[in-house]
């Protein structure tokens, strides 16, 4: 979230930058800063009471001392008149303090400057793409006839078992998502990223560290026994491996990567556009996390965003990358790039990837800092960034690698598949 500090020295800059997310932050800023103020006149309050009772209880031993038992019991009855006063401020404050807090997470990031104005997705810009398109034979199908005439992904034995959306991968299907899962990692290792296997539940204090909670509760599922949530992307827990932390200037950038499953209700979607493997409720993912010094967290978004382009490249997949317009960037990022693969057979763009700059508003709700050369505490930046989510690319990569003879694996895959067509 963003800090208290920054909204009321920046109040009119805070208003005029929400409004770029198609925001309105005119009450929720204004009563911010009026409970903060509130805040800090009642904290002044407690305080020189407490000055006053501290005072007071050393009179009491002096007049003790003294023999002046009279003044000394007047002395204890103003004491008690002062707790109580100390106790009816401390309960205000502790009140201003939790409103302050409730309405703190109500307020999205802050886009960076960079962010193009816009409501939808078709305000987004694109950035640069890349590939080659592909030209299918006559009577190429979409993946989801590929996968039942190959026998690689069964959607119907996946809504006996659990439900629509989530499939059952069976084969070569099965041998295909094992052997993305292995390529990304094994390329982000490369790349520098340490590996981690992280839960795959997590507590409601992580959700609200990245920023799930409040704001997203609706879209992830709930183990309520336990009051645990199912993750919905790794991003999640691993981020929150650095929750309470503090660390040294010398040890950033940490980087991560991690696979896992991921799960989201998804609640809302139907239609053309989910059919298949296009938005799931279920789906591997494997992700990039950085936590970085926020004078080089732009620099790292790049250096991110060019990693995932040479991901897409050794796939040999038709891509775009966009520029997230504010009415489509998500409530916690400042800055987001998307990209979509083109899927050849169902003639449409299709998301794989979203990598983010978060600056300071994870970290702020995480409590993670680092201590500089200077000694002084400040709060890290985090990114994030899909690489990759699986299901769409494996959309793509059946439907534009389809020939009569069967589906080609491209070059990079061999070593991992074992098998260079699906026949």
């Amino acid at each position: 979230m963003l800090t208290l500090r920054y909204i009321t020295e920046n109040t009119n800059e805070v208003i005029t930058r929400l409004a770029k997310k198609n925001f309105d932050g005119n009450a929720i800023i204004t009563e911010v800063v009026e409970l903060d103020n509130l805040r800090k006149s009642t904290q002044v309050k407690v305080d020189n009471a407490s000055s006053e009772l501290n005072n007071l209880s050393k009179e009491i031993g002096l007049l003790f001392k003294q023999g002046k038992q009279g003044e000394a019991a007047q002395a204890k009855e103003k004491t008690v008149e002062l707790k109580e006063i100390i106790k009816t401020y401390d309960d205000q404050l502790t009140a201003t303090e939790q409103k302050l807090t409730d309405l703190l997470v109500q307020i999205p990031n802050l886009p960076h400057e960079s962010v193009p104005p816009g409501k939808h997705a078709e305000d987004n810009l694109v950035e640069r793409t890349g590939g080659v398109m592909p030209t299918l034979y006559e009577g190429a199908v979409p993946h989801w006839d590929l996968a039942k005439k190959y026998d690689l992904i069964d959607f119907e034995l996946g809504v006996k078992i659990s439900g629509a959306g989530f499939p059952v991968y069976k084969g070569k299907g099965a041998r295909l998502q094992r052997a993305l899962i292995n390529f990304f990692l094994d390329n982000a290792t490369a790349a520098g990223y340490l590996e981690v296997q992280p839960p795959y539940v997590v507590n409601a204090a992580s959700g609200y560290g990245t920023g799930q909670l409040p704001d997203k509760e609706g879209q992830m599922y709930h183990c309520n026994l336990d009051d645990l949530y199912l993750i919905p992307t790794a991003e999640v827990p691993v981020t929150n491996i650095y929750r309470d932390v503090i660390l040294n200037e010398n040890e950033l950038p940490i980087k991560n990567t991690a696979y896992s499953a991921c799960f989201r209700r998804e609640a809302g979607s139907y239609g053309k556009d989910v059919r298949g493997l296009n938005r799931l409720h279920q789906f591997d993912k494997v992700e990039i996390v950085q936590i970085q010094h926020p004078d080089k967290s732009y620099e790292t978004l790049d250096q991110m965003v060019a990693y995932v382009q040479t991901l897409v490249e050794k796939l040999e997949l038709p891509w775009r990358i966009l520029r997230l317009c504010g009415g489509d960037i998500s409530f916690t990022s400042a800055l987001t790039f998307d990209f979509e693969v083109f899927s050849a057979a169902q003639e449409r763009w299709l998301e794989v990837s979203s990598v983010s700059n978060f600056e300071s508003y994870q970290a702020n709700r995480l409590k993670c800092r680092f201590k500089g050369a200077d000694k002084k505490m400040q709060l890290v930046h985090t990114l994030n960034g899909s690489a990759m989510a699986l299901p769409r690319i494996v959309a793509a990569l059946l439907e534009n690698n389809q020939t009569p003879e069967g589906i080609r694996i491209p070059k990079a895959l061999i070593p991992y598949t074992g098998f260079e067509m699906i026949d």
